[in-house]
């Protein structure tokens, strides 16, 4: 019997050559540098928020009254609902940029999202969307290397090697 050559794939040319071309090319950007991105970005969003409801360490009044005449949430104070407002969208950010209890932020800053969207400006859900989908990279894929869980966890992990023995 006779064998004969498999014919050989050829290399997709044109449009869809340019195509695998650039997917190959695009499949090389890391996905910590995409996370590092989706921490970063919206983190910066909530920090200016949080900063236009304080003076100092101090809930301003204006603030309250925004939460009470025009964001209107159902089921808690108007004025409890500004201080944890305020807190959140400086504390949460602030993890998230150092990539510290990301998941945990990341989770807390999608559920503010899901808030905002709902009860306040329903919408602007383009705008909650593309927050919503940054958070759920960090949720899903991790801070990426460039994060302190990154680095907690390379030290546990070393030292659970070291007392197993390994």
């Amino acid at each position: 019997m006779t064998r004969v050559p498999a014919p050989r794939a050829s290399k997709p040319s044109g449009l869809s050559g340019a195509m695998l071309a650039a997917a190959t090319i695009l499949d090389k950007i890391p996905q910590s540098l995409i996370s590092l991105a989706a921490r970063i970005f919206p983190a910066a969003v909530f920090w200016m928020s949080g900063e236009t409801k304080v003076e100092g360490f101090h809930v301003t009044d204006n603030a309250i009254a925004l939460f009470q005449d025009e964001y209107k949430l159902p089921w808690i104070d108007p004025a409890l609902a500004a201080n944890i407002a305020a807190f959140s969208e400086h504390f949460f950010p602030l993890l998230l940029v150092m990539g510290l209890a990301s998941r945990l932020s990341a989770l807390a800053l999608f559920g503010m999202t899901a808030v905002i969207e709902i009860f306040v400006y329903p919408d602007a859900w383009p705008t909650h969307g593309v927050w919503a989908t940054c958070f759920l990279v960090v949720i899903a894929r991790g801070p990426g290397i460039f994060s302190l869980d990154h680095l907690i966890a390379r030290r546990f992990a070393a030292r659970g090697e070291k007392r197993l023995g390994r």
